[in-house]
């Protein structure tokens, strides 16, 4: 574990937290050609018709690709409650790391924050997103509750319920696990599995939001000690673990349109699955992470080991690398690198690609190499605050790693 360069990622999280200070907490988003009504008809249109949608949606595509500091024409800045989470964790591991109180504060004005961002009209806390998001299925509403975005806000009040053992963050999360069986439904695939909705409307099918229920609930089922959300919890890992192909991959739904392997959302369902196993071990699951490990190694990793978007792309895509991957390779890395030995690898060259390339002169990260130059506006969504999280995760594994390893 020599290949991690501590003293050059406390250097550059430390050079990003001023950043994050000066810049502020808003920012625009991988969305945001598409969240003001002028992009949100032209995908819509898209969706209906793709001949004339491709001429709708290519001005603002050719713009992402050539001139992406132009996405300041379509909308304005928001907050995103996920990169709030995301943030919240970051800042806790920090004070885990250090002992420090200006971390553990930081942590907390973020909870603030999503206390007032969680969506209306709702029993429970929940959470989704603060534009209207147009997808194949329709168009999703702002604060409509996403499965894909309450389970990082239920881990960030727990890091931070770790931490100062306030009551406060443990109600809301028993909020939030309400809301993950009561609001979100559950629909049968087999006798021993479920699909979970991504939404409160919808009938599933998608393999992440089966993941993040599943890993919420079976964290929550420790962190409560409640079995009942085990057994919903079990269904919709058993929906993951069915749905996973013989190649090791899984498609980003069972729903027949889209069957494609992507980087981060394999990475999502693998994390998901790393958690779940270490908090309830069982055969199946290890052997679907190893499988799909294995997938991962062969086919979202190029020559130079660094994450490539896709294995299978859906479209034709206008960037050659994501700074989303980049954080979720870390992530993923720093959950299996003890049991992967080929991921300790991984790991060591993707953070030397990281400090050499991706790390800007103001503390932010790019966000995106393009085909032809990069995209350098910072959004926190998309992924300023995932990358934050990922290296202030390495550095307190790798600090508690060390201590053991000193007292050993």
């Amino acid at each position: 574990m020599n290949g991690v360069p501590l003293p050059e990622i406390e250097t550059v999280l430390n050079r990003f937290t001023d950043w994050l200070e000066q810049y502020g907490e808003s920012s625009w988003d991988h969305q945001t050609y598409f969240a003001g009504s002028v992009g949100r008809r032209a995908k819509a249109l898209y969706y209906r018709n793709k001949t004339l949608g491709t001429m709708a949606v290519a001005p603002m595509i050719f713009s992402e690709a050539l001139a992406p500091s132009a996405r300041r024409l379509f909308s304005g800045r928001l907050r995103f409650p996920i990169a709030d989470a995301h943030y919240a964790m970051g800042f806790a591991y920090r004070a885990r790391t250090n002992g420090d109180p200006a971390s553990h504060a930081r942590a907390v004005t973020f909870l603030e924050e999503l206390a007032k961002s969680r969506c209306g009209g709702y029993e429970h806390w929940c959470w989704g997103y603060p534009f209207d998001w147009a997808t194949r299925n329709g168009t999703i509403r702002r604060g409509t509750p996403l499965i894909t975005t309450t389970p990082y806000v239920y881990e960030a009040f727990r890091e931070v319920f770790g931490l100062d053992g306030n009551p406060r963050w443990q109600a809301a999360m028993a909020s939030m696990v309400l809301h993950a069986i009561e609001d979100i439904k559950d629909h049968r695939v087999s006798d021993t599995s479920s699909t979970c909705s991504y939404t409160p409307f919808d009938h599933g099918g998608v393999i992440n939001a089966s993941a993040y229920r599943a890993f919420m609930l079976t964290c929550a089922c420790v962190d409560f000690d409640d079995l009942r959300l085990w057994s919903i919890a079990e269904r919709n890992l058993n929906f993951v673990l069915q749905a996973q192909r013989a190649d090791g991959s899984w498609f980003y739904s069972v729903d027949g349109e889209r069957d494609f392997v992507d980087h981060f959302h394999t990475c999502f369902v693998l994390k998901a699955l790393a958690k779940i196993e270490t908090l309830k071990p069982g055969a199946d699951c290890r052997q679907a992470i190893e499988r799909g490990a294995a997938y991962y190694l062969a086919n979202l990793l190029d020559k130079r080991k660094l994450p490539k978007p896709f294995s299978k792309a859906p479209r034709m895509t206008v960037y050659r690398r994501e700074l989303y991957d980049y954080a979720e390779c870390i992530n993923l890395c720093v959950l299996l690198r003890d049991r992967i030995p080929e991921m300790e690898s991984v790991l060591t060259h993707t953070i030397a690609d990281l400090l050499s390339r991706w790390v800007k002169p103001d503390g932010s990260f790019r966000s995106r190499e393009l085909w032809f130059t990069w995209d350098n506006v910072p959004m926190h969504r998309w992924a300023q605050s995932q990358m934050f999280r990922a290296l202030s995760l390495l550095v307190m594994s790798e600090r508690d790693s060390r201590t053991a390893n000193r007292v050993a």
